[in-house]
């Protein structure tokens, strides 16, 4: 499967808020005027900057089998808030590779009641940086638990039920890395519900058309 996706992005940035070092004094603090000028497309002290983005992907999948590519920013767009900058100030192309696999289980099995466990990997690159997920999720029944580990940053535990028409999850985030004092891990929680909708009845003839 391909698919694509095209956006505006619309950038601000109120120059009235910035503190430069002319602005300080080295005792009393932020007491001066900068001798900086805002610049670049303003209205009052507001610099504003619109760009298109666009970014495309391709899946494939079979019953126990996936993986993915996408690459985003495929125009490099240019977000500078500055007219004429100093430098290159092109957004850089992102891309992003990812596999898994869905391995059940069936009667018989000495893991007879666990349905099935999904081992993942997901690896994205941009201008250098780069981050790798490796987890695995094992699900029983309704309920779903998972570990991953981003490389050199955090250890990410989860858990959820899904009942079919209703999903909710819980993941938490602990840094493993130097952040460890600064963010001190995160939470999230997630909540889906899946209606089902009758299907439209078709009022026209099929046509028959070649194959070849």
């Amino acid at each position: 499967m391909f698919g694509a996706q095209a956006g505006w992005n619309q950038k601000f940035l109120d120059w009235s808020k910035l503190s430069f070092g002319d602005m300080i004094d080295p005792h009393r603090g932020f007491i001066y005027q900068t001798g900086d000028q805002p610049r670049g497309n303003l209205k009052g002290t507001w610099g504003t900057k619109g760009f298109f983005d666009a970014q495309a992907g391709i899946v494939g999948y079979n019953k126990n089998f996936y993986f993915g590519f996408c690459a985003k920013h495929l125009n490099k767009p240019e977000e500078s808030l500055i007219l004429n900058p100093q430098g290159d100030s092109r957004l850089p192309m992102r891309f992003t590779g990812h596999m898994g696999a869905n391995i059940v289980f069936g009667k018989g099995s000495q893991y007879q009641n666990v349905t099935a466990i999904s081992p993942n990997i997901i690896y994205s690159y941009q201008d250098g940086f780069m981050q790798l997920n490796i987890g695995t999720y094992i699900k029983y029944g309704a309920f779903t638990a998972g570990a991953w580990l981003r490389a050199r940053d955090a250890f990410i535990l989860l858990i959820g039920i899904d009942s079919g028409s209703f999903k909710f999850g819980y993941s938490y985030d602990v840094t493993v890395s130097k952040l460890t004092n600064a963010s001190g891990g995160s939470h999230e929680l997630s909540m889906g519900f899946l209606f089902s909708c009758k299907e439209p009845v078709r009022n026209f003839r099929t046509i028959s058309c070649p194959s070849f």
